[in-house]
């Protein structure tokens, strides 16, 4: 945007407004057969951890603009009908918001083959490396399309943005926007935030050079760099200066590359306690756990919540309590796994896949331990958050074992509201940096340490149990959402 317009625009927006970018927003639309449109509060472990923030006016925090893409059919209605696409001048108790009506095919090309086919892959070492990856002529139009969707988000962060603003881009969707957007904007104060892992350099390099280039220089086009742990900032940092060739100074933690200097930040998001138990206490979570209580009686109770997603492993977390259930015919009728794991991104047909297999998985342990008095294993596949917040009331074994992830708020919000439950934890998740030393570690590969792990946690002394409980506890409510947002604002 050339100078000339960013002056006209600076009346329309709030000097000292925060914008925060993210692909998902706060709420979704649906379109009725009548033409009305219904609104939804959004879904994702991202969008429940900003939407308080995003709420918050007050005179020592500012306001957010949140920016991010309509999804559906109901959310591109909703921005034809806002000047802009700002739907919160149409009436709807949204907050500030700006919704880009990108167009489907691009979006579709963006986000499902690159951002959760590509980089999603690569950052969780996630490819069946023998048949996947390939980059080829088709691999090419669709990174263009990532760069196009990218646009769109810098292209209206400049148009809002008041002078010298605060931006905050989020996430592997938008690795691109903070060097467009300098570049576009250099007045801006910006800020990335990556709540994924952050792959290390031999798999990162999977990518296509240009590109696997373009995205580190995409996020170094920032002030500041994010990361949930110390592990993925570390990763990154490797990044720039085995493939860049970027001067990294790890004490100071920042990477100076094309005569700039991006300051890199760790900020473990945790989880609001107060809030999330006020929500637990509502009666529809209570209906819940009466009905839970009344399926697993005065049996102990292994948790598992999940979306089918492959990285958080959960047909190795079934294989695993198979193994225990074989080894220890002694917890036999005197345990119960509630697994609930809710599908994720099912116009992929790697996810669908995993789904079904999740379901093989749990049908081949009810056959072969079940009783007609004894359902060793409960899984359900349809998404009820109230549900699994009484699940977690519920829990005395809690286990979270992915394949590699950010964070993972499960094991930070099991022990907020179970004050018993023994957090079996796979060390390649990011909340193992602050929970590690009180869970029982795991590889997530090894089923059968994974299985002797749900022994340990089962058979350990209450009084333990309890120590271990509130010192995760306090661990995984140290930094709350709101106060995870205002390190990085205080930060830029």
């Amino acid at each position: 945007m050339n100078s000339a317009s960013h002056e006209d625009s600076v009346d329309d927006s709030v000097d000292d407004m925060v914008l925060l970018a993210s692909n998902r927003g706060p709420v979704s639309f649906t379109a009725a057969d009548d033409g009305g449109l219904t609104l939804r509060r959004g879904g994702g472990g991202l969008v429940s951890g900003l939407s308080g923030i995003a709420a918050e006016s007050t005179p020592d925090f500012p306001g957010v603009l949140w920016i991010c893409a309509a999804l559906s059919e109901g959310d591109r209605s909703a921005v034809r009908l806002a000047p802009g696409g700002r739907v919160d001048r149409i009436g709807y108790d949204t907050g500030p918001l700006r919704m880009l009506d990108i167009p489907p095919a691009t979006f579709h090309r963006a986000y499902n083959a690159i951002a959760n086919s590509t980089l999603w892959f690569v950052h969780h070492l996630l490819y069946d490396t023998a048949n996947s990856p390939r980059f080829d002529l088709r691999f090419r139009r669709e990174w263009e399309s990532y760069r196009a969707y990218n646009e769109a988000f810098a292209a209206a962060l400049a148009e809002e943005a008041g002078p010298g603003a605060r931006v905050m881009v989020q996430d592997y969707h938008l690795t691109l926007v903070p060097e467009m957007l300098r570049k576009s904007r250099p007045d801006l104060r910006i800020a990335h935030f990556s709540h994924t892992p952050w792959a290390p350099p031999d798999y990162f390099s999977l990518l296509p050079g240009d590109v696997g280039a373009e995205v580190l220089a995409g996020v170094l086009g920032a002030d500041r760099a994010g990361f949930l742990c110390d592990r993925w900032a570390a990763a990154f940092m490797d990044c720039c200066e085995a493939l860049l060739g970027a001067a990294v100074d790890r004490g100071s933690r920042t990477v100076t590359h094309g005569g700039r200097t991006t300051r890199i930040g760790v900020h473990p998001l945790g989880v609001d306690g107060r809030e999330l138990w006020s929500r637990a206490s509502e009666p529809d979570v209570e209906a819940q756990l009466s009905a839970l209580k009344e399926r697993v009686g005065d049996r102990q109770v292994i948790v598992r919540i999940d979306r089918t997603e492959l990285s958080k492993n959960i047909v190795r977390g079934l294989m695993a309590y198979r193994e225990f259930l074989a080894e220890h015919p002694e917890w036999h009728g005197k345990v119960v796994h509630l697994a609930f794991a809710y599908p994720s991104r099912h116009d992929l047909p790697e996810y669908r896949e995993y789904t079904a297999a999740v379901q093989r998985c749990a049908q081949e342990i009810e056959d072969e331990f079940g009783t007609p008095d004894w359902d060793p294993l409960v899984l359900n596949v349809h998404d009820d958050y109230a549900r699994s917040l009484a699940a977690f009331r519920l829990a005395d074994v809690l286990l979270v074992n992915p394949i590699r992830d950010g964070m993972n708020l499960v094991a930070k919000e099991g022990p907020v509201l179970s004050a018993r439950a023994a957090l079996v934890l796979s060390r390649e998740a990011g909340a193992a940096a602050e929970l590690g030393g009180d869970a029982i570690l795991v590889n997530p590969y090894d089923v059968s340490a994974t299985a002797a792990a749900l022994h340990e946690a089962l058979v350990m002394p209450e009084s333990e149990r309890a120590e271990r409980a509130d010192r995760l506890r306090a661990a995984a409510t140290a930094l709350p959402p709101r106060s995870w947002f205002a390190d990085q604002l205080g930060a830029l």
